[in-house]
């Protein structure tokens, strides 16, 4: 299994070093380049040409790229030109914010989408089966944005179960540890500030699972119906193998490889959806940043979010491959 991570790491080093001369290449293609983003409404051609020779963009191509790649990896994205701040220490602040969103999100459109997907699949073409579909096709075609303020009038204003933005009530003395609310109330103990934090999670957190719940029962559905034709599960039977062992030992398993990929695949989209849940509900995530940066051609900014968020599909393409690896052994010899 070692050997195979390792291979697998190695793998990505190439990806990563092309979707960094992507992100090169992205800033010398904005208007009037990376220069002229900076300066914005006040460049001038001389402005331009200083801001050009002190940031080393009037030097050969190959040096500005070895050059960048060296900050990149000493992790130097300079500063915000929002807040001033350094771009590394607002993303560190940012990112547990999204972080526990997306997980809590995946968690909720795991535990449900799974199950349901399977029970669908047994149940084909009943009223259970029927609903579920339905059900899916509900939670593709409404917009995050439109469910999550869907959300919040029903459960936050109309019921008032449930607050209606932020990560936790300011009124609460909590202690940040970690930058991960939840995680830091159970650590410190403080568990009235753990709840809070996950009160909080709630709401946008089913807004931000819709489409991958959907998109995750389609899927295992399908997977599990196809399983079932296959001539293993006809063999196990003929053995005499008990329908729980079967589902579990041959379907359900086979089934889930795809699933996974899936899975990964859904949780780098989830730190995209996030972009307008964290907005709908006010969390101060990379989501906020990202679309923060948009609005004010903060290009330092956006670049480190670029680079994340190529990382952070690199990281849950090698957890896949290990997930594959874990279900069929037999992936590990590839």
């Amino acid at each position: 299994m070692l050997r195979f991570i390792l291979r697998r790491l190695l793998q990505a080093v190439p990806t990563l070093l092309v979707l960094s001369i992507l992100v090169f290449a992205w800033l010398r293609l904005l208007p009037g380049g990376p220069a002229g983003a900076l300066l914005g409404d006040k460049a001038t051609p001389q402005k331009l040409a200083d801001l050009n020779h002190l940031l080393g963009l009037d030097q050969p191509i190959p040096i500005q790229y070895f050059k960048f790649l060296g900050r990149v990896i000493t992790g130097d994205f300079g500063s915000s030109l929002i807040s001033g701040d350094s771009v590394i220490a607002e993303v560190g602040r940012a990112f547990p914010a999204t972080v526990e969103l997306s997980v809590f999100a995946l968690v909720l459109a795991v535990a449900f989408g799974i199950p349901l997907g399977y029970v669908a699949a047994r149940y084909r073409g009943r009223l259970l089966d029927n609903a579920t579909v339905l059900t899916t096709l509900v939670g593709v075609a409404v917009p995050v944005f439109f469910f999550g303020v869907l959300l919040k009038y029903v459960f936050a204003q109309k019921l008032g179960i449930l607050p209606p933005s932020g990560r936790q009530d300011v009124t609460i003395d909590a202690t940040h540890v970690t930058g991960f609310f939840v995680l830091d109330g159970i650590l410190t103990g403080e568990l009235d500030a753990a709840w809070d934090a996950i009160k909080h999670l709630i709401l946008p957190a089913i807004a931000l699972a819709s489409i991958p719940f959907a998109v995750i029962v389609r899927i295992t559905r399908a997977s599990v119906l196809d399983v079932q034709q296959e001539d293993f599960v006809r063999t196990a039977e003929s053995k005499g193998l008990t329908t729980p062992v079967i589902r579990r030992r041959h379907i359900l398993r086979n089934a889930l490889l795809p699933v996974s990929t899936t899975i990964g695949l859904q949780t780098g989209l989830l730190l995209a959806g996030a972009v307008l849940t964290e907005k709908v509900f006010n969390i101060p995530g990379v989501g906020y940043l990202l679309a923060q940066g948009i609005e004010r051609r903060d290009f330092p900014r956006l670049q480190a979010l670029l680079l994340l968020a190529a990382f952070v599909y690199v990281i849950v393409n090698l957890l896949v491959d290990v997930s594959y690896a874990i279900i069929d052994p037999r992936v590990r010899v590839r």
